[in-house]
C-alpha cells in the first residue's frame, strides 16, 4: 500500500512537528535534485541528507523514491553497477564499497530490490556481487562481506596475497537484525530472520530463524 498523509502522520503528530518534517524533506529534495544530475539513471523522488558522498555516480541506477540519509557513503565504481529498486533507503553513515577508490581491482557491485532498506552504520562490502531482494530490512550496524583475504602462505604478508570474491544473496522478505555479520558465499533464504549479533557463515534455508556465533537455525517460521 502506498503511504498517504493520513497513515504517514497519525493523530498524535502535532502540526508543528509535521511542518518541521516537511521542511527537512524539502531540503533533502533540493539536495537530491543536484545529486541525481550525475546518476546513471533515476526515477521519482531522490531525497539526500547532509554530507552524503556518492562517488562514480554515473554507475548508480536508482528506481523511484530513493532516500540517502546523512553522512552515507556510496562508492559506485563496480563491474555491474550499484542498482537500487523502488523506495530504497540508505541509512545514516552507511557505507557501500565495491572497490578501493585509490586503485586496485574493481569489485562486482550491488543490487537491491524494491522496498528494502540498508540501516544506519551498515557496511556493504560488495567486492563480490551482493544481491538483496524485495522487502528486506537490514538493521543498524549490519556488515556484509563478499570477499575474503587470502592467508595460506605465512611467508608473505596477508595484505599482499590478495582476496577471493564470493557472492552473497539475501532473498525477499528477510530481516537482518542489528550487529549481524554475513560472510562471503552465503545465501539467506526467503522470509528468514537473522537474530541480532549473529555471524552467518553458511547459507540459511527459507523461512529460518537463525542466531548465534556461528549462526544456527533455531526454528522455522513456516511450521
Amino acid at each position: 500500500m502506498k503511504p498517504t498523509i493520513s497513515n504517514r502522520f497519525p493523530g498524535n503528530w502535532s502540526a508543528r512537528n509535521k511542518l518541521i518534517t516537511y521542511c527537512r524533506l524539502a531540503v533533502m529534495f533540493v539536495r537530491g535534485m543536484g545529486h541525481r544530475l550525475f546518476f546513471g539513471k533515476s526515477a521519482g523522488l531522490v531525497l539526500v541528507g547532509s554530507n552524503v558522498s556518492v562517488r562514480y555516480a554515473h554507475q548508480l541506477i536508482a528506481g523511484k523514491d530513493l532516500i540517502i540519509e546523512d553522512n552515507a557513503e556510496i562508492n559506485c565504481l563496480s563491474e555491474q553497477n550499484i542498482v537500487l529498486g523502488n523506495r530504497v533507503t540508505i541509512g545514516k553513515h552507511a557505507i557501500i564499497r565495491p572497490s578501493n577508490i585509490y586503485g586496485g581491482a574493481i569489485g562486482a557491485g550491488l543490487k537491491v530490490g524494491d522496498h528494502s532498506n540498508i540501516g544506519p552504520f551498515a557496511y556493504i562490502g560488495c567486492s563480490g556481487k551482493i544481491t538483496i531482494g524485495n522487502n528486506v530490512m537490514i538493521s543498524p550496524r549490519v556488515s556484509i562481506y563478499a570477499e575474503n583475504h587470502v592467508f595460506e602462505d605465512a611467508r608473505i604478508p596477508m595484505k599482499e596475497q590478495g582476496v577471493t570474491q564470493s557472492a552473497v544473496t539475501i532473498e525477499d522478505d528477510c530481516w537482518i537484525a542489528s550487529n549481524s555479520i554475513i560472510l562471503a558465499g552465503v545465501t539467506i533464504g526467503k522470509g528468514s530472520v537473522i537474530a541480532a549479533g549473529s555471524v552467518v557463515t553458511k547459507s540459511v534455508p527459507p523461512y529460518s530463524v537463525v542466531a548465534g556465533v556461528p549462526a544456527k537455525v533455531i526454528k522455522q517460521r513456516n511450521k
